[in-house]
């Protein structure tokens, strides 16, 4: 498997196993929900009676309570029982569970028709219910249950109210009814109603708290991509200058260094037997060497920032030197092919600079790679929209002896500096077994002549 691959793998599993975990983590509190909700029911169930009995200070009647393990007594805290259960189904039904705990208590007093004081107890899970509910459903939705489930504790509260007081004898059912809309109001406002309020507030709370949040991980987001960007533009700065550096490099070294190669391997055969010759290639020698320096001095104080450095501006003009150079190690021959205008007329100084390194290059790799072959450097500016440069070197008159490791660097750096200013390059082997480079530029704002 792939390094990515795997990662990938990992960073699923990883997930995987969060969301299980959270998964449980939320049905375990949805158990301690419904395990505290009836611990609490039962509770109450169990000691209201008797703190009603102990207590000195009682005005008015006794709590009507079921004896503790009597019929009365178990239908409740089974009703009870069964609410808090139905609450284990807030999170996958929240507004089914909602009237589902609201209608147990109202099922349980229509079918055995008892009532008792203890009744409003089955409000504390309906209370639950509409807390849960109203934090993880949005009102839009959720209305419509809370409407239901308001109107089944209202009618549960009244219908237990009537069965405990005896409104229905010798009264009609209307005004029964009447008398116990006020208890069943109340209790669907206190059990659905205030409820619905505080868990709104606690809801909008925390939707802010998490609004901002996710605008601090937005702007947190967008301060590391504008860093990655950054980073970006300097790594892709920093790889342009070095390319630069080593086509500048590149540049200086073959054409320098490649001549004082051969011009040394000519001193040597030449040194015993035309000395005069041999003091001259010295004195050739020493002008490269001179000239590379100089090149190199001048590299190496653009790359400085402590000091302004020398700049050269190499032209089309300085080919003409270019070439004279380079008959002491070969004969070339200069074709300069002139127009209506100056020399390079339009064609930028970028553009001549990549023109005089294509053809200081091609000179270089015309010396090592063709050694004792004549080459011709053309010039051909009379066409009123292109610059073109031709050298062109015959077949070798002896085996190449210069090649290096680092082969292709050339051509490529060519092809580089034609790429930068917009011009065309050719390169390829001729039919007589030479090889011909051929650049052209383009003019920037040369005047066309009529």
């Amino acid at each position: 498997m792939a390094p990515a691959e795997a990662s990938a793998a990992r960073v699923a599993a990883d997930s995987r196993t969060a969301r299980v975990g959270g998964d449980r983590r939320l049905r375990r509190n949805d158990v301690l929900v419904a395990v505290a909700t009836a611990v609490v029911s039962l509770g109450l169930l169990l000691g209201l009676p008797f703190l009603d009995r102990i207590d000195p200070d009682t005005v008015g009647p006794r709590l009507d309570a079921p004896t503790v393990g009597s019929g009365a007594w178990l239908l409740a805290a089974l009703g009870l029982l069964v609410q808090s259960a139905v609450l284990l189904a807030a999170r996958p039904a929240p507004r089914v569970s909602l009237v589902a705990v609201a209608a147990v208590p109202v099922i349980a007093v229509s079918a055995t028709h008892e009532s008792s004081d203890v009744f409003g107890l089955a409000a504390l899970p309906v209370v639950v219910a509409v807390v849960l509910t109203a934090l993880r459903v949005p009102f839009g939705r959720l209305w419509p249950a809370l409407v239901v489930a308001a109107g089944l504790v209202a009618t549960g509260t009244a219908e237990n109210w009537i069965l405990l007081h005896g409104a229905l004898s010798g009264r009609p059912v209307s005004a029964a009814v009447l008398d116990a809309a006020p208890q069943g109001f109340t209790q669907a406002v206190g059990a659905v109603g205030l409820p619905l309020v505080v868990a709104l507030v606690v809801r909008s709370r925390r939707d802010v708290r998490a609004a901002r949040e996710a605008e601090v991980a937005a702007r947190t987001a967008e301060a590391s991509a504008v860093v990655r960007e950054q980073d970006a533009r300097v790594d892709a700065a920093v790889s342009r200058e070095r390319t630069a550096m080593a086509r500048e490099l590149h540049d200086i070294a073959a054409h320098h260094l490649s001549g004082i190669a051969l011009m040394s391997a000519v001193i040597d055969r030449q040194i015993d037997t035309d000395p005069a010759a041999a003091h001259e290639g010295v004195r050739q020698v020493r002008e490269q060497s001179t000239a590379v320096l100089e090149d190199l001095r001048r590299l190496v104080g653009l790359l400085r920032d402590d000091a302004p450095a020398e700049r050269a501006v190499e032209t089309v003009a300085g080919i003409v030197d270019l070439v004279e150079r380079a008959r002491y190690r070969s004969a070339v021959r200069l074709e300069v092919l002139p127009g209506d205008r100056e020399l390079a007329d339009g064609v930028g100084p970028l553009a001549q600079l990549a023109a005089y390194r294509t053809v200081q290059e091609a000179l270089a790799n015309a010396a090592l790679h063709a050694p004792g072959a004549e080459v011709t450097v053309t010039v051909d500016d009379r066409d009123d929209e292109h610059l073109m440069l031709t050298v062109e070197n015959g077949a070798p008159a002896a085996p190449a002896s210069g090649s290096t490791a680092a082969g292709g660097n050339g051509l490529r750096g060519m092809r580089e500096r034609a790429d930068l200013v917009g011009a065309r390059l050719q390169t390829g082997p001729t039919e007589t077994g030479g090889w011909s480079v051929t650049l052209g530029l383009g003019r920037e704002s040369a005047e066309v002549p009529r």
